[in-house]
């Protein structure tokens, strides 16, 4: 068929049902996204007009994310829904085997961003901009089957305020939940901080990050340190600093994952930076079986967001 299956485990979750079960705020029960139905995790704004004050399952167009808890319009609409014969919204600006990135502007695509907002709300706790979408671009994660006759079908996202005064480079970041445990957050991950380096600011996400965020940065960061640092072939030790330069993560949350990957153990030099052996990454990647494959490739980046060959890294 082409289409990407579901996470079995994503979709039948222990953690997910009781989370579910647990919450008598909820104003969405289940959600029908395509043909996958699962359940929701957290109360969104949805208009009470439109959704009613509890509704046990919505409907989710999904390619322009409009929902209905009625099952007639919502027949009714897939059928010819602009965007199911349409290039996607915004601009692809990453594409390698079966994923694309897509870049969307908040400004351009009000609508669709906020009817995608509305809906990932229904699975992150402290995230609140639905309806002023105007000041960020949203990075759309798009499965693009080999298939012509399989449509292309949204799986995730992040967001970017245009404009971060802490440096973010993600408001909030999701891949949905009959996606999750892919390893697939890990490419969004990896376009957020390749934004970074072209911004040449040194950032990351937007703090505090729920239990799952922060699980899924934590790897995500160590892997990548741990690749960094590997690769020094000339260096027996590297400094946080350098390391943070290196990998565009901000210097806390290497110390951070540092910390939790227990390599921090070596003495500082005089001028109090802390110093990483190479020799204990090597042996911390190798007892936690660490993949250390970018999860990304420079070579996916159209031309125009192609990095400069030129650049230092």
């Amino acid at each position: 068929m082409g289409s990407l299956p579901p996470s079995a485990n994503g979709l039948t979750s222990p953690i997910t049902a009781q989370r579910n079960s647990e919450r008598s705020d909820l104003n969405v029960r289940n959600v029908v996204l395509g043909d996958v139905l699962f359940k929701t995790w957290y109360p969104s704004f949805y208009p009470e007009e439109l959704v009613s004050r509890e509704v046990e399952r919505l409907h989710i167009c999904q390619w322009c994310f409009k929902y209905t808890k009625d099952i007639e319009p919502y027949l009714a609409h897939i059928k010819t829904c602009p965007n199911r014969h349409t290039p996607l919204p915004g601009k692809m600006i990453y594409q390698r085997d079966l994923y694309a990135v897509y870049e969307v502007d908040g400004e351009e695509d009000q609508l669709f961003t906020q009817n995608l907002s509305l809906f990932a709300k229904l699975f992150l706790d402290n995230k609140s901009i639905f309806y002023d979408v105007s000041s960020f671009n949203y990075f759309l994660l798009v499965y693009t089957p080999r298939s012509s006759d399989a449509p292309s079908q949204i799986i995730g996202f992040f967001s970017k305020e245009k404009m971060s005064w802490d440096n973010n480079n993600v408001a909030c970041i999701l891949v949905f939940p009959p996606w999750q445990r892919k390893g697939l957050g890990k490419i969004l991950m990896g376009v957020s901080y390749e934004l970074s380096k072209r911004d040449n600011r040194i950032g990351g996400p937007e703090k505090p990050l729920s239990e799952l965020g922060r699980k899924g940065y934590m790897q995500f960061w160590q892997a990548t340190i741990a690749r960094t640092v590997l690769s020094l072939r000339t260096r027996s030790t590297v400094s946080v600093q350098e390391i943070s330069e290196r990998c565009w993560i901000a210097p806390e949350d290497v110390v951070g994952a540092l910390k939790a990957m227990g390599v921090m153990a070596l003495g500082k030099k005089a001028d109090g930076s802390a110093m990483i052996s190479k020799k204990i990454v090597r042996e911390w990647a190798a007892r936690e079986k660490v993949d250390l494959t970018p999860p990304i490739s420079e070579e996916g980046f159209v031309e125009e967001w192609a990095p400069d060959k030129n650049e230092s890294t």
